[in-house]
């Protein structure tokens, strides 16, 4: 952001003063309906604002609510000797407006409290002044609001530099910040807004950003549906899932491909599954035996291996068979990434082959991540992308790192955040769910990463519709496969 800021101003030639305006103009609608709420003469706002732009958008936003008769007080923190030069040009046309200074608030209830101390700099633990100003920040009464972040959180990371305040809703200007999205920086930030403030795609220079996360309905992303198709056209998934008399993965993942759309589902899995597979999924092919490359090479379009599969013999030479010997796309989840994690001589073969030859997804927990990776598991979590980004480029595969929140990485470009879920989803089966779901997504002709990030996104809203159903603490893996048909029902209507 800030060379994209830096971009707009010195490249573009939009002047910094044209952009602070704008934002506060932004921030000026984010407090509006608060102002609305109550009679004119009783309107106050307090800004806490620092001596740097951020500050110098808290002094814009604090002039646009003096001229609509609001009292405003201003809570100046840091030496204003060092402040940047837009924030010196506001403070002096604020010079002609009726505001009140301060050094500490001189009420304990406002109708409106800005915050607007730091941007998007703050790299170390806030201490001294700020620190103490924060504390009082955080006792004053008021709808809270917010500029670009909540100070104090780190705008790459999340991280919380010792303290930050937990507002209401944040105004955040051009782009989404990583740390407004990410732990537990997006636990402080409310409602998140983005503004535009004149910040666009133009100022990247060739330099897009490293992330990016989905906003769009549901219906723009699926895979389009020929009138004319049939159950041929849409995709034959081929799911390796199960082990002995233990057949609730299966059925998950199953259930999960054909509620996204895949016309046909064969399910690999030992005999003893037959009868409640049968009455479970009856649309579902059932296969019982162990040599799987004539039914991989010939009838499928894609591969799903692992959920509940199990560590034993069986599994691990079904998964050698799909590694070595079909070059369909994969999906490998749960029991077949700690095998994949368990026989180095896989992920060597995947390793040392041509990138771009095969496609395959890997779908880890932050557990099976960390048997892949080597890597603890809170290390993991500190860098989680990062590490994925590691993991997709040694194994040439898209990798769906899944937590709270879930990175779909690949071998080059952008990476996918998922912003929907809940923490309902932390429920046993919802990771065969999500495999189904890719898989029936891959079926229909999506490509992996496409299809991995696409996939998450609609796993995300199923869990989030059934929260706001039955609640977070109710919520089951059949919920969430059930609650597919409503998203893609509701759209279409």
């Amino acid at each position: 952001m800030k060379r994209y800021d830096r971009n707009t101003i010195e490249e573009i030639g939009i002047p910094a003063l044209a952009l602070m305006e704008r934002a506060a103009l932004a921030a000026l609608q984010r407090c509006q309906g608060h102002m609305d709420s109550c009679r004119a003469e009783e309107r106050t706002a307090l800004i806490l604002a620092g001596c740097g732009n951020n500050g110098g958008d808290g002094l814009a936003l604090a002039r646009l609510l003096s001229e609509m008769n609001v009292s405003v007080e201003i809570w100046s923190v840091g030496k204003e000797d060092k402040a940047t030069e837009s924030w010196k040009a506001q403070k002096n046309i604020l010079n002609h407006y009726p505001v009140k200074y301060s050094t500490k608030p001189m009420l304990n209830e406002y109708t409106i409290v800005v915050d607007a101390l730091f941007g998007v700099g703050i790299s170390r633990e806030i201490t001294g002044c700020y620190r103490e100003a924060l504390e009082v920040f955080g006792q004053i009464k008021g709808w809270k609001l917010a500029l670009d972040l909540p100070s104090g959180i780190d705008a790459d990371t999340g991280r919380i530099w010792g303290i930050a305040p937990i507002v209401d809703e944040t105004v955040t200007f051009g782009f989404c910040k990583r740390g407004l999205v990410l732990y537990p920086g997006c636990e402080y930030a409310g409602k998140i807004t983005t503004a535009e403030i004149g910040i666009s795609k133009t100022a990247f220079l060739g330099k897009e950003p490293g992330w990016f996360a989905y906003d769009e309905e549901i219906k723009e992303l699926l895979p389009k549906r020929e009138r004319s198709g049939n159950k041929g056209t849409f995709g034959k998934v081929l799911l390796i899932a199960g082990s002995k008399n233990m057949a609730g993965a299966a059925v998950l993942a199953a259930k999960a491909s054909y509620r996204t759309g895949a016309g046909m589902v064969k399910i690999v899995t030992p005999e003893e599954n037959r009868i409640i597979l049968q009455q479970t999924v009856p649309e579902a092919l059932l296969e019982t035996g162990q040599n799987i490359v004539k039914d991989m090479n010939e009838w499928a379009d894609v591969i799903v291996i692992g959920p509940g599969i199990g560590k034993d013999e069986r599994a691990i030479c079904l998964l050698r068979q799909t590694v070595e010997n079909s070059m369909l796309p994969i999906v490998i989840d749960a029991d077949g990434l700690n095998l994949l994690a368990e026989h180095s001589e896989l992920t060597d073969f995947l390793q040392y082959q041509e990138p771009g030859k095969r496609k395959m997804i890997l779908t880890p927990h932050m557990g099976e991540l960390s048997r892949l990776t080597g890597i603890p598991v809170q290390e993991l979590k500190d860098n989680t992308a990062g590490y994925a980004e590691k993991l997709a480029e040694r194994l040439h595969a898209v990798v769906a790192a899944k937590d709270a929140r879930t990175f779909v990485c690949r071998e080059m470009g952008s990476t996918c955040v998922n912003l929907t879920g809940n923490n309902g989803m932390a429920t046993a089966g919802s990771g065969d769910v999500l495999s189904g779901i890719i898989g029936g997504l891959l079926a229909q002709g999506m490509e992996p990463f496409e299809a991995a990030s696409v996939g998450v996104y609609l796993h995300g809203m199923a869990g989030d519709r059934v929260s706001a159903e039955i609640g977070e603490y109710s919520c089951m893996a059949g919920d969430i496969w059930r609650s597919i048909e409503c998203i893609k029902g509701e759209d279409e209507r």
